[in-house]
């Protein structure tokens, strides 16, 4: 009978380990991964202000970070020039945190002792949360662009309760990431086919029926 070799247990166990960990989803309609490149626009990037969102949550102290995370995620790969909230900006965006979720995945049912019932214990969760965005003109208030978003991350629960906590907020953390990244796409998207273009004022019709005096 042939056996594995002793030098490779270490680096199986090493693979088994790495296949292990979170599982991210993010929700929408996001760019074309392998399709033509659209082509770049002539006007210049909108210089654009990212307000502290709204937390209409159950889960505390989330806005802050996913604040931070949009101005990331659009400074980089939105198209825009994020500045700070005292600059003058062409565009405003407010947004609201409107749910935050944490639905069990998988279970497993064990017999209460000297019951007839069983009792149900979490294996694996999934932090989901939803967001709205929403960008103005700054010196019209007129509303250019929302969209919602949505993401999702499984995590492992453990009996440890305290560190089942931590690994809920890492989960909540790489939704809101996977968010930012997520909107500021659709955004690119929408600048890059001409969403905040003007369009262009109608002629006067001319006179062509060729009249004498």
């Amino acid at each position: 009978m042939s056996r594995w070799p002793v030098s490779l247990i270490p680096a199986i166990g090493l693979l088994l380990l790495a296949a292990c960990g979170y599982q991210f989803r993010v929700e929408g309609s996001g760019p074309t991964i392998g399709g033509a490149k659209t082509p770049a626009s002539d006007q210049p990037a909108p210089r654009l202000v990212i307000r502290t969102l709204e937390n209409k949550s159950f889960e505390p102290n989330l806005e802050t970070r996913y604040t931070n995370y949009l101005r990331r995620e659009f400074s980089s790969g939105s198209g825009a020039q994020v500045v700070p909230d005292s600059e003058a900006a062409d565009l405003v965006m407010t947004g609201q945190i409107l749910s935050v979720s944490v639905p069990t995945l998988s279970f497993s049912l064990t017999p209460t002792p000297g019951t007839n019932s069983t009792a149900a214990t979490t294996l694996e969760s999934r932090a989901e949360v939803m967001m709205v965005l929403r960008i103005q003109e700054t010196r019209t208030n007129k509303l250019v662009w929302t969209q919602t978003g949505k993401g999702s991350s499984e995590f492992f629960v453990t009996t440890d309760l305290q560190l089942n906590r931590v690994l809920q907020n890492r989960a909540l953390e790489q939704a809101g990431r996977y968010i930012a990244e997520d909107l500021a796409s659709r955004f690119l998207m929408h600048l890059e086919s001409g969403g905040l273009k003007k369009p262009a004022p109608e002629k006067a019709p001319t006179d062509t029926t060729g009249k004498l005096p």
